[in-house]
């Protein structure tokens, strides 16, 4: 009787005052079936690939909300500048990348979070750029629908959400229009985006198993998303006019090599 009393209180507490753990209750109710004093709350890590963001990773680590997180990884692909040194100084781990490519420097993080022992890793990753384009404080968000909603993969939408002007190049909206509208044409699966800012449950990710070393890592992860039926959804998110130059859409050579890359995933997992 106490302890039917207490949860009543509990629950009554956590609603009233909105605190997260009323989504942490719902992923344990969803996930395990012990009983209650074997509730845990979820093992969230972030991964952030970096190359040369001195002037924007010390703001990006300073928004996350670590109230909710456990560890943030940091991976340094081969950056010239102090952007490790300024990770480590706001408390981040930081591992090298050595291969330039925005998927191996995620590969990386993947790669340390799977050493650590089974008991140790991940329920689930949360993927954000280093550029300060995202808005770190958003991250509850992103992560509600997999707590809360027993989703497997939840993309940041910067369609959906608030989008500042200028933020991101027409080549770059076009290449998201196409993108998107051809995994509905071949997979079967609506996406309004291939937004960096994204969770997913860590088993999943294992299970998809990703590969990409470079641009077409955003795509690669949700043409898999549809193939091996993950339980997808999106969240609208804020997007802002990123901190320096972007070496991807900042650049023609990089426009064309991304747009190409990414049909090319998009085709050949067909």
């Amino acid at each position: 009787m106490f302890g039917l009393s207490f949860l009543v209180f509990f629950w009554t507490y956590m609603f009233q005052t909105g605190h997260n753990y009323c989504g942490y209750f719902l992923y344990l109710c969803n996930h395990t079936k012990s009983n209650i004093s074997n509730l845990r709350t979820p093992k969230i890590d972030v991964i952030i690939p970096a190359f040369n963001e001195e002037k924007s990773i010390g703001k990006v680590l300073g928004d996350i909300p670590y109230t909710c997180i456990r560890e943030v990884i940091v991976c340094n692909n081969a950056s010239t500048d102090r952007t490790a040194e300024i990770a480590e100084a706001a408390g981040a781990t930081v591992l090298l990348a050595t291969r330039k490519g925005y998927g191996s420097a995620c590969l990386r993080g993947i790669d340390y979070l799977k050493a650590k022992p089974r008991e140790e890793q991940p329920d689930i990753v949360v993927f954000l750029d280093g550029d300060y384009s995202d808005h770190p404080e958003e991250l509850p968000h992103i992560i509600r629908p997999i707590i809360e909603e027993n989703f497997d993969l939840v993309i940041g939408s910067r369609a959906l959400g608030n989008l500042e002007k200028g933020a991101m190049q027409p080549q770059q909206i076009f290449g998201n229009w196409l993108a998107t509208n051809l995994i509905r044409l071949f997979y079967n699966h609506t996406f309004t985006d291939l937004g960096p800012f994204r969770a997913i449950r860590w088993d999943q990710l294992i299970h998809i198993g990703m590969v990409d070393p470079d641009f077409g890592w955003t795509v690669e992860m949700q043409v898999k998303a549809a193939k091996y039926n993950l339980k997808s959804t999106e969240v609208p998110v804020t997007y802002r006019k990123r901190v320096g130059v972007s070496k991807v859409s900042g650049t023609i050579r990089g426009t064309i090599l991304a747009g190409h890359k990414i049909l090319w995933t998009i085709f050949k997992l067909i």
